[in-house]
């Protein structure tokens, strides 16, 4: 039932951002006086369709893209019946060049613009709430597996993410500082200053699904809510604050399992407060690490802020083109090697997890503004069969006055989508590949 879920979010999804894009290169077309033949959400067999002014708009069986058919243009149907024939008034071919660019790009401009108004109306709506840097330094951060592994130690503050000062928990978790050059964090451990640096492989140490929320957190303080077994036998009672664990100060729930499971099978001397008053409490860890009780985690003071609407323009565009950027970086540490595509590719069953296995109406839609970013940069790519593709050999006829051939353009599409069809399977594989490891 999760994947369904998980699938049905997805293809939602994906029809609205596709069908978003291919409304871009029809309304362009149509502008200028294209003859658009076909107009359809998911690709054949047809399932349903009705024709209005010439168009054809339908919906096809398999949901997982789209596509609208312009005559007279080279695209990847590989329709080329029209190549022998003299150019009629309304084909693609026969507009000039500055036109068909703005109809190559106009699938781009929509999903651009779809992706920064999806991003203003969620901060506007919602405002943004956030942790402060006092609020987490109070206690310092949980240092977890990942966090751990390359030098961080909970109670850690930190002071600074490469020399620079920081706001709240999400800078301190922000994926352009683990993309970045030789980042790190400054800290103050034990009133001395040290540094952590992230090393190169972070990204690939962060890609899997174990290692998700496994980097550094917050320190949540917590009571007991309710005690059984051996911690009732030593007199613990529900309300009670637990102090430290062996003299080992604990603040956050997490810090209190890791001490006694690395105890099962003996003794513990614990400290709790009630009533303002330390008493110490000796109980039995049982084999499988417990002691029993149950905890009432408290949350940290959490920061709501809400904007005017242009403050939301300015900010949900940013955090729109935040992720272009994002992307743009990712993509150039994979051709650099310092980035394994294996690990951080992601395909139809990578992009349905994004989702959740439930509804969520900010995420879902926090989600497709993501992917509609992310859907106009990739077609922006100056591959053949690509909307750049197409845009890169439109920009050279433009600037030199010379028009590529029929033929070239019907070559070069189809090496194109040899390129393309060969990186989808790539990530289709990695994708399967990848829940089962």
């Amino acid at each position: 039932m999760d994947g369904l879920i998980m699938a049905l979010q997805m293809i939602l999804a994906l029809s609205i951002i596709v069908g978003i894009h291919e409304l871009g290169h029809l309304i362009a077309a149509k502008i200028f006086g294209m003859k658009v033949e076909k107009y359809y959400i998911g690709f054949p067999p047809k399932i349903w369709s009705f024709k209005y002014k010439d168009t054809e708009y339908g919906l096809g069986s398999i949901p997982l893209g789209g596509f609208v058919k312009i005559s007279g243009i080279i695209d990847e149907s590989f329709d080329t019946k029209h190549i022998n024939k003299k150019p009629k008034p309304w084909e693609f071919r026969s507009k000039p060049a500055w036109q068909r660019l703005i109809v190559m790009l106009g699938g781009i401009i929509f999903n651009v613009i779809t992706g920064v108004l999806i991003f203003v109306i969620l901060t506007y709506n919602y405002g943004e709430s956030s942790i402060s840097k006092d609020e987490i330094n109070k206690d310092g951060i949980l240092a977890l597996e990942i966090g751990n592994d390359i030098g961080f130690e909970t109670g850690d503050k930190i002071l600074k993410i490469n020399n620079e000062d920081w706001n709240k928990f999400k800078d301190l978790v922000n994926p352009n500082i683990f993309l970045n050059e030789n980042s790190y964090y400054t800290v103050l451990r034990n009133d001395n200053k040290v540094t952590v640096h992230l090393p190169k492989n972070f990204i690939d140490m962060m890609s899997s699904k174990e290692s998700r929320g496994k980097f550094i957190s917050y320190r949540r303080p917590f009571i007991i809510d309710s005690v059984y077994s051996n911690a009732y036998k030593s007199g613990i009672k529900k309300g009670d604050k637990i102090v430290s664990v062996n003299n080992k100060k604990i603040i956050d729930f997490n810090e209190l399992r890791k001490v006694v499971e690395s105890n099962s099978n003996s003794i513990i001397q614990i400290t709790i407060e009630r009533n303002k008053i330390l008493i110490d409490k000796i109980v039995d860890v049982n084999k499988d690490g417990q002691m029993g009780i149950r905890a009432d985690i408290k949350e940290l003071n959490i920061t709501k802020n809400y904007f005017s609407f242009f403050e939301s323009i300015n900010i949900g565009t940013e955090r729109a083109f935040g992720f272009v950027w994002l992307n743009i970086k990712a993509f150039k540490k994979m051709f650099s090697g310092e980035i394994n595509p294996t690990k951080n590719l992601a395909g139809p069953i990578g992009i349905a997890q994004i989702f959740g296995s439930k509804w969520n109406s900010i995420r879902f839609w926090s989600t497709v503004g993501l992917l509609s970013m992310i859907l106009a940069f990739m077609n922006l790519l100056p591959i053949p069969a690509l909307d750049g593709g197409h845009a890169m050999f439109l920009s050279y006829e433009i600037i030199s006055g010379k028009k590529p051939s029929e033929k070239f353009l019907e070559y070069s599409t189809r090496f194109g989508v040899i390129i393309l069809l060969g990186l989808m399977s790539f990530v289709i594989l990695n994708d399967i590949y990848k829940l089962f490891i």
